[in-house]
């Protein structure tokens, strides 16, 4: 839940106007905006370049994937494995333009790691994925923009770790 949305909510069950503190908090949100929709479309226009970078940097660290009785062995597991890559790329972008990991939460995790348990997929290959996910994605980035996908590839790592 973004910082507006979280402030309203508890202003309103305490039947109160928001306070100054929370003003500034979302003053700040609403300034950083215009970074983290910068970022998010960076990383959006970037995303098969991303995916790619990272699928084949997995793959070379992880040759069992890709491997006979690997999770992304063949064209269509192979193709899968980058769809889910994608998938996890794009609730980053969401979590970035709400300057919150609830998106990410609510829509992706929640349950991600009983569904590649219940297929046998290794979620630490996962976690690997992300991995290279955030480090192509921070070639494409500089600064406070690479510090700010980072945290949200760091928090989808920790999640399916």
């Amino acid at each position: 839940m973004s910082i507006v949305s979280n402030s309203i909510i508890n202003a309103d069950a305490e039947a109160r106007y928001l306070s100054p503190g929370e003003l500034d908090q979302i003053k700040s949100f609403v300034a950083a905006g215009q970074r983290r929709v910068r970022v998010a479309q960076v990383l959006s226009e970037g995303r098969e370049r991303i995916i790619k970078t990272a699928g084949a940097a997995l793959f070379q660290k992880r040759p069992d994937v890709i491997s006979p009785g690997g999770n992304a062995y063949g064209e269509e597991m192979t193709a899968s494995c980058l769809r889910d890559m994608d998938y996890y790329l794009r609730l980053v972008t969401y979590g970035i333009i709400a300057g919150d990991v609830t998106p990410i939460e609510e829509i992706g995790i929640i349950g991600a790691k009983e569904m590649y348990r219940s297929l046998g997929t290794p979620l630490e290959a996962m976690a690997e994925a992300v991995r290279e996910m955030k480090n192509a994605a921070q070639s494409m980035l500089t600064g406070s923009d690479a510090e700010e996908a980072g945290f949200y590839f760091d928090y989808v790592v920790g999640a399916l770790s």
